[in-house]
C-alpha cells in the first residue's frame, strides 16, 4: 500500500469529493425506499444572504444529523431552499439600483420592479447555497425549493383564502411596528434593540384648578399631608418629583404659577406631547390623590384627565406617565382599557401631522427628530420644561432601513391563531421535544399570551394578498370600493388587487410540509420531519407557527374515523388552554396527530459571540468570513472546531484558535493513518480478538468500548443532541488514547519483526481506525472520506458504511497499560517541574509495587519518558534525586548533575502543601459522622484508601525535604 501524502491538503480534496458525492446521487432521497425515513428541512436562508458562522454552525449540525442517519440505514431527506425575504430583498435591490442607476423603485411600475428583483435573484440569489456546499452540506439539491416557486406561492395564497373563509383572517386597525424608512409594517424579528443616548425631559403639566380656590394637592402639599404645614415643604415636593432640583426663581412663563400647581412628567419624546390624551398614575401610589383631576397638555393645549393604571412604573422619572395610545405599545393597551382617544400625529414617513390652528402649529410637517428638539425649545420658552438630563435607553431600529421604528396604529391584515390548546399540549405531552428543554417555557409563555399576527406588509416583492376590491370612481378618481372578494384569481374587469404583500413568515410557516408537495409520495414518506435545527430567537416567528400549521392544515390528512376537525375529545381540559397537568392529553386520534406534526425534535443553537462576549458584526470588525477560515483551515477544521465549542443551550465564545485546533485535529488523524500505511496494507475486515494482543491493544479496545457504550458515551451524547460533548469525547479518544498513547506504544511492536503481538497490534489499529473514521464522518466528512477510501475500507464511500453502535471489551484486559500511561504522564510532569528539557535523555529509577514490568513494558515506558534507561529497584536508591509518586511505584531521577537543589526544594515544598491540604480534607470527611451516614460504603472505602496513600506521600515528601537540608 502506498504511503499517504505527508500532509493533509483540504483544498485538493474538498471540491473533488463533493462533486463525487453529488454525481453518485448519495444525497438524493428515494420516497419509494423501504428504509425508515429521516428528514430535515433546512431553515431557508434569505436570498440576500452570504455565509456566516451562524450558518456554518446551524448547517453543520443538520449535516451531522443527516450523515449519521444515512449510516444508521435510514432513508434521508435533507431538503434545502431559500426564502424570498420580502423587505430584505426589496431593500437590497433598491439599494443596488440607486447606486448603479440613481433610481428608486418608484421610478418603475410594480411589475417592472418585481421583474428587476427576479433578475437580481437569478444572478445573486444562489450565492448562499453555493457557499453551503463548501462546508459539505449533504442536501438533496435536486429538491431545492424557493418560497416564491410557482406551486409554493399558490399554496400560500390558498392558505390565506382558507383562513379568511374560516374567519381567522381579518382587516383591522391595530398597533404595529412601523418603519418610516421602508414605509411598511415589520415583524418583531426585524426590530433591532439599539442603545441610544438622548435626553429625559421633565415637562410641567398645569393642573386645572378645582372650583373654590388654588390647587395644593401635590405630594407634600398641605391638603395631601392632612393639613400639617410642617410637612408641606418645597423639599418634600422635590423628592416626590424624582429628586429634581427645583429653583424657587425658575421661570414660570405666562401662567405665573408656582410649582405646586403643576404635575411633572419625564419623557424621552416631547414631540409626541400633542398626541397625549391622559396622564396615568399608579393606583394607590404617591400620586393617587390626583386621580380624576385634569391637567392642561403643554403643546396644543387642551384639558386631559389623570387616570389610574397598573402599567405605570413609579420608579421611572416622576412616576407619572404621559399616555399617547397611538404612538406607544404600552399606552395603546392603556388607551384600550380606558376607552381613550387614539390621537395620531405622525405621518407614515415620520413627520408631524397636526395641521390645526394651535399653539404648536409650527411643528406640523417637521421631521420627528427636528420636532423633538423644537418641542423642547417651545416648552423651555414657556417655562414648562423643568429640566433635561442625559439619558440612555434602548430604541428599536428597523433592521433594513436602520432608522428608529414607530409603534403606529395602522390598518393591516391580521390573523387569529388556531389550535392554540393543541399546540401547547405538543411539548407538554412529549410529542415534540426541545433541546435544550428550557426553551419550552419560552414557547409556552408566548402561546399563553399570544396576540393576533399582523400578516400584511407594504412591499412589492413577495406573496401578494389575494383580496380584490371593486373599483369605484369618486371625483374622477379611481378608489377602492367597499365591496371586496378574497380569492386567488381576479374577479375580472373593474376589480383591483390589494397592494400589500404577506409577511415573509406567512410563507415560511408552511415550509415543513409544503416543500414536499410532489407527485412521488415525498410528503407521505418524509413528513412529519424528524428534526429542526434553528435559533431560539425565532421560536415564535417560525417554530411555533409551523407546529400550528401542521395541526390546523393536516397536510397528511385526517386519520380519524369521523374525519372531524379537532384532535381533542369533547370536554378535554386542554380546550381551556391551561398547561402543566401531569395527566396524558386526550387525543381523539393519535394517528392524525402523529401524521401531521411539523417535526419531533427541535435543536436550538446558541449565539456566536467574540471572546469579549459581543455579538459578531461587520461594524465591530469581529465577524470573520467563513470562506476565509475554510481557505486557511479547511472545511472540516472549521466544522469540527466550531461544533466542539458549541455546548447545548449556551452561547459560543468564538476564538479562531479553536478553528486552528480543528485543523490540527484533522492533521493528527491524517498522521495516524499515514503512520499505519507505513506498516503495511490495511485490513478492512480486521478482527483483533482473533489475534494475540499486547496490553496496549487491549487498553485501546477497552477505551473504544467505553466511547461507544460507557455511562457517558459519544453515541448517547449525539442521540441527546449534545454535539459538543460528542465531539469532545471523540477528540479526546483520537488525540490522547489513540495518537498520544497507542501509536507510541505500538512502535515497540512494529520495531520487532518477530513480535508475538505484532499482528494483534495491526488488527487493533485497523479495527479502531474503521470505527473512528465512521464516528468522525458526520463531523468532518472530507478528511474521513479521503482516508476511508485511501486506506481501502469498504464500501467505497463512508456514507454507505454502517454507524458503529458497540464494541466488546477484551477478556484479557488488565489495568497495567493504563498504569504505564499514568506513570509516563507523571514522569513527564516531574521533568517539567525540575526544568529538564524534554528532548534530553536521562535515566529513571522505579521502586515498583505490584507485578513486575516486562521488558516490553519497560521499553514502552522508557519511550514515553524519553529515558536512556529505566532501572527497576526493590528499595529506594541510596542517594535519591527528585521523586514523584506513580501508580507503578515511586519514580526517581538521578541525584547529581541534573537538578538545581533550590528548584527541587521549592517543588517538594509545594507538593507537600498540597498533600497536607488533601489529607486534612479527607480526614475531616472520615471524621464527620453525618457525612459518613449519608455516603455510600464504596465512597467511604475510597476515602480510607486515599487517606493511607496521602499519609504515605506526606511522609515520603518530608523525608525528601529533610535530605535537602
Amino acid at each position: 500500500m502506498p504511503e499517504l501524502a505527508k500532509a493533509y491538503e483540504p483544498q485538493q480534496v474538498e471540491d473533488r469529493l463533493y462533486k463525487k458525492w453529488q454525481d453518485s446521487g448519495l444525497f438524493r432521497a428515494n420516497p419509494k425506499s423501504s428504509k425508515k425515513p429521516y428528514s430535515i428541512v433546512m431553515p431557508p436562508p434569505n436570498i440576500t444572504g452570504k455565509l456566516t458562522l451562524g450558518h456554518v454552525l446551524n448547517n453543520t449540525i443538520q449535516d451531522i444529523l443527516a450523515r449519521k442517519a444515512r449510516m444508521e440505514g435510514k432513508e434521508v431527506l435533507w431538503l434545502p431552499g431559500t426564502d424570498h425575504a420580502g423587505l430584505a430583498t426589496q431593500t437590497a435591490v433598491e439599494k443596488h439600483i440607486r447606486a448603479t442607476e440613481k433610481k428608486t423603485r418608484h421610478d418603475f411600475t410594480r411589475d417592472e420592479f418585481v421583474e428587476r428583483i427576479w433578475k437580481w435573484k437569478e444572478e445573486f440569489g444562489g450565492i448562499i447555497t453555493q457557499q453551503l456546499r463548501k462546508i459539505g452540506c449533504s442536501c438533496d439539491w435536486s429538491r431545492e425549493r424557493f418560497t416564491l416557486d410557482q406551486d409554493y406561492a399558490r399554496a400560500v395564497q390558498e392558505v390565506f383564502v382558507k383562513l379568511h373563509q374560516e374567519g381567522l383572517i381579518y382587516r383591522g386597525t391595530r398597533m404595529v411596528n412601523w418603519c418610516p424608512g421602508s414605509l411598511t409594517a415589520i415583524s418583531d424579528e426585524e426590530v433591532i434593540p439599539t442603545k441610544q443616548k438622548g435626553f429625559l425631559y421633565y415637562v410641567k403639566y398645569e393642573l386645572v384648578p378645582l372650583s373654590g380656590g388654588p390647587d395644593y394637592l401635590l405630594s407634600g402639599s398641605p391638603k395631601a399631608t392632612g393639613g400639617d404645614p410642617m410637612t408641606s415643604t418645597l423639599e418634600v415636593t422635590a423628592a416626590a418629583l424624582g429628586g429634581a432640583f427645583i429653583s424657587t426663581d425658575a421661570p414660570l412663563g405666562a401662567s405665573d404659577l408656582g410649582l405646586e400647581n403643576f404635575l411633572v412628567v419625564a419623557t424621552t419624546r416631547p414631540e409626541t406631547i400633542m398626541a397625549d390624551v391622559a396622564l396615568a398614575v399608579k393606583p394607590g401610589g404617591k400620586w393617587a390623590h390626583l386621580i380624576g383631576r385634569k391637567v392642561i397638555r403643554p403643546l396644543h393645549r387642551t384639558e386631559i384627565p389623570i387616570i389610574a393604571d397598573e402599567a405605570v412604573e413609579e420608579g421611572f422619572g416622576t412616576g407619572v406617565l404621559k399616555v399617547t395610545p397611538a404612538h406607544d405599545k404600552t399606552d395603546y393597551e392603556i388607551g384600550k382599557r380606558h376607552k381613550l382617544e387614539f390621537r395620531d400625529i405622525l405621518t407614515p414617513n415620520g413627520k408631524i401631522n397636526d395641521p390645526d390652528e394651535h399653539d404648536a402649529a409650527e411643528l406640523h410637517g417637521t421631521d420627528r427628530f427636528d420636532a423633538r428638539k423644537r418641542s423642547a425649545e417651545l416648552l423651555s420658552e414657556r417655562g414648562l420644561l423643568l429640566k433635561e438630563e442625559p439619558y440612555e435607553n434602548t430604541v428599536g431600529f428597523s433592521e433594513r432601513a436602520n432608522v428608529p421604528i414607530e409603534p403606529r396604529l395602522s390598518e393591516q391584515w391580521f390573523m387569529k391563531y388556531p389550535n392554540i390548546p393543541e399546540a401547547l399540549a405538543l411539548l407538554r405531552d412529549g410529542h415534540v421535544k426541545f433541546h435544550p428543554a428550557h426553551w419550552t417555557k419560552t414557547y409556552e409563555h408566548w402561546l399563553g399570551n399570544i396576540q393576533d399576527w399582523c400578516i400584511s406588509r407594504q412591499v412589492w416583492w413577495g406573496h401578494r394578498i389575494p383580496v380584490w376590491y371593486r373599483i369605484v370612481w369618486t371625483d374622477d378618481k379611481k378608489v377602492y370600493g367597499e365591496e371586496r372578494l378574497c380569492q386567488i384569481e381576479s374577479p375580472g374587469e373593474g376589480w383591483t388587487q390589494d397592494p400589500d404583500s404577506l409577511d415573509t413568515w406567512f410563507s415560511s410557516w408552511l415550509w415543513a410540509y409544503e416543500t414536499m408537495r410532489t407527485e412521488d409520495g415525498t410528503r407521505q414518506k418524509f413528513y412529519p420531519t424528524s428534526a429542526l435545527v434553528t435559533g431560539p430567537d425565532i421560536i415564535f416567528l417560525w417554530v411555533a407557527r409551523m407546529l400550528i400549521a401542521g395541526l390546523h392544515f393536516k397536510p397528511n390528512g385526517d386519520k380519524s374515523e369521523s374525519g372531524g376537525p379537532g384532535y381533542l375529545l369533547p370536554g378535554s381540559s386542554r380546550f381551556s388552554g391551561t398547561t402543566g397537568s401531569d395527566q396524558p392529553s386526550e387525543i381523539s386520534n393519535a394517528k392524525t396527530l402523529e401524521a401531521n406534526l411539523a417535526f419531533k425534535d427541535v435543536y436550538f443553537t446558541g449565539l456566536i459571540r467574540d471572546k469579549q462576549g459581543r455579538k459578531l458584526s461587520k461594524s465591530l470588525g469581529n465577524s470573520p468570513d467563513p470562506l476565509d477560515l475554510i481557505a486557511k483551515y479547511g472545511a472540516d477544521g472549521l466544522r469540527f472546531g466550531l461544533v466542539r465549542i458549541a455546548p447545548q443551550g449556551a452561547d459560543i465564545r468564538f476564538d479562531e484558535k479553536q478553528i486552528e485546533e480543528g485543523r490540527n485535529f484533522c492533521n493528527k488523524l491524517w498522521n495516524i493513518c499515514r503512520f499505519r500505511t507505513m506498516q503495511g496494507p490495511v485490513d478492512p475486515n480486521a478482527e483483533p480478538f482473533k489475534h494475540k494482543r499486547s496490553i496496549f491493544a487491549d487498553e485501546l479496545l477497552d477505551r473504544l468500548h467505553y466511547l461507544l457504550e460507557g455511562d457517558r458515551n459519544a453515541l448517547t451524547a449525539l442521540d441527546q443532541f449534545n454535539f459538543s460533548e460528542g465531539a469532545s469525547q471523540l477528540y479526546d479518544f483520537v488525540w490522547n488514547e489513540f495518537a498520544s498513547r497507542y501509536v507510541e506504544a505500538a512502535k515497540s511492536d512494529f520495531a520487532q519483526a518477530d513480535s508475538a503481538t505484532r499482528e494483534g497490534t495491526l488488527a487493533t489499529f485497523d479495527y479502531v481506525l474503521s470505527h473512528v473514521l465512521r464516528l468522525l464522518h458526520p463531523f468532518a466528512p472530507f478528511v474521513t472520506e479521503e482516508l476511508w477510501c485511501e486506506l481501502g475500507f469498504r464500501p467505497n464511500s463512508l456514507q454507505l458504511a454502517l454507524w458503529p453502535t458497540k464494541s466488546p471489551r477484551s477478556k484479557m484486559w488488565s489495568p497495567r497499560a493504563r498504569e504505564i500511561y499514568s506513570t509516563a504522564d507523571t514522569g513527564r510532569q516531574l521533568r517539567g517541574e525540575v526544568k529538564l528539557p524534554s528532548n534530553q535523555k536521562v535515566p529513571f529509577f522505579l521502586v515498583a509495587k505490584g507485578d513486575p514490568l516486562t521488558d516490553d513494558q519497560k521499553a514502552v515506558l522508557a519511550a514515553f519518558l524519553n529515558a536512556s534507561e529505566i532501572q527497576v529497584l526493590a528499595v529506594p536508591p541510596t542517594n535519591p534525586g527528585p521523586k514523584t509518586f506513580t501508580q507503578l511505584g515511586d519514580l526517581y531521577l538521578p541525584s547529581t548533575g541534573l537538578v538545581d537543589p533550590a528548584v527541587e526544594k521549592d517543588r517538594l515544598t509545594k507538593d507537600l502543601a498540597k498533600v497536607e491540604k488533601d489529607l486534612d480534607q479527607t480526614r475531616k470527611k472520615l471524621g464527620d459522622a453525618n457525612m459518613l451516614a449519608k455516603a455510600p460504603p464504596a465512597k467511604i472505602e475510597e476515602w480510607r484508601k486515599l487517606e493511607v496513600s496521602l499519609a504515605e506521600k506526606e511522609k515520603s515528601l518530608r523525608e525528601s525535604l529533610g535530605k535537602l537540608g
